[in-house]
């Protein structure tokens, strides 16, 4: 006996093993259709595979699926695309054009497969939060209505929304969104999910950043982190490799000496700097030879060049050290480097 659910065959197995993989139970599923090789068995097999983590064999068999489909059933080949971008995703495999995943969640909107239409764009959304793309990211999710998902891909998208906020940072959003991950998880009555949702709470908790002032340092949470960055504090940050305070910012990842520079600087705060500290810090040398003086003198002459005026910067000698004064001047020079066009 068998029947037809959203055009697609279902025989009392397969909807045994659909409804078994949608509770989490993969070993149950494949009890079912182990030994069948139909298209809709494949497909379950290989989703229920990529859940008991075998993910190489779970790609085989959805791309057998995909192949096994005939020419009318474009609905279910679609759904094997968005299954395998899934594990592409589990896999790290970032590269691969998004086309593909494009067009099959065209192919279930148009058959009214919202679900898995808002799923698929829920694991662009994603991709994008994992090859840094956070803008981007959070426009597609933007687009995806999650009253639309299941309790288990609800959960799925929470984290997403979590990790935008977390990369922000914005802590507050993201506890809220972890919350609700949660609740969904719950719901789901998913295991899996309910310790990947506490994984990133105990992210979430963990010491974020290493704050370095006046000689010493401390861990900071993520909290402590974002009301740093929100203060009028002039902050040397080692993560971004940017200069900034509460209203400007210089990102310097393209001038790692000059970035070297400030980091000495704001360390040493409110303290000088010997050169040969600097230059054993800023070309990371173990000895310190003429020529290292030389190039850091040419750095100098750089930031000289730059319209800053004696008391902007406090760079002199002294017999034979070189003393770089890091109190007031860091802020300046922030100022100075975005007038020269260094921006974020």
């Amino acid at each position: 006996m068998s029947d037809k659910r959203d055009g697609i065959p279902m025989d009392a197995p397969i909807a045994a093993a659909a409804r078994a993989l949608a509770g989490g139970d993969p070993l149950g599923a494949l009890k079912r259709i182990a030994l069948r090789d139909d298209a809709p068995a494949l497909a379950l097999r290989g989703i229920a595979m990529a859940q008991l983590g075998d993910l190489a064999r779970a790609k085989v068999l959805l791309k057998s699926a995909a192949r096994a489909f005939g020419p009318g059933e474009s609905l279910a080949r679609a759904r094997c695309v968005v299954a395998d971008a899934e594990i592409a995703l589990v896999l790290r495999d970032l590269g691969r054009p998004s086309a593909a995943l494009d067009t099959a969640r065209a192919t279930l909107e148009e058959h009214g497969d919202r679900v898995n239409a808002a799923f698929a764009r829920y694991l662009e959304a994603r991709r994008l939060l994992l090859i840094g793309r956070v803008d981007e990211a959070e426009r597609a999710l933007a687009r995806l209505d999650p009253a639309a998902l299941p309790p288990a891909s609800r959960t799925a998208y929470e984290l997403v929304v979590a990790g935008i906020a977390l990369r922000r940072p914005r802590t507050k959003a993201a506890r809220a969104a972890l919350a609700r991950a949660r609740r969904a998880a719950e719901l789901a009555r998913i295991p899996a999910l309910t310790a990947e949702v506490e994984s990133a709470r105990r992210v979430l908790d963990a010491p974020a950043a290493r704050r370095i002032a006046r000689g010493g340092e401390r861990l900071l949470s993520l909290e402590e982190v974002e009301a740093l960055r929100s203060s009028k504090v002039l902050v040397v940050d080692a993560c971004r490799n940017v200069v900034h305070d509460d209203v400007q910012m210089a990102a310097l990842a393209t001038r790692p000496v000059l970035f070297a520079l400030a980091r000495a600087l704001g360390e040493a705060w409110p303290g000088d700097v010997p050169r040969d500290v600097l230059v054993a810090r800023v070309f990371a040398s173990k000895f310190v030879d003429a020529s290292h003086r030389a190039r850091l003198r040419v750095e100098i002459g750089r930031l000289r060049k730059l319209p800053m005026g004696p008391e902007y910067l406090a760079a002199f000698t002294v017999g034979d050290q070189l003393l770089w004064g890091a109190a007031e001047p860091l802020r300046r020079m922030l100022r100075i480097l975005l007038d020269a066009g260094i921006r974020h």
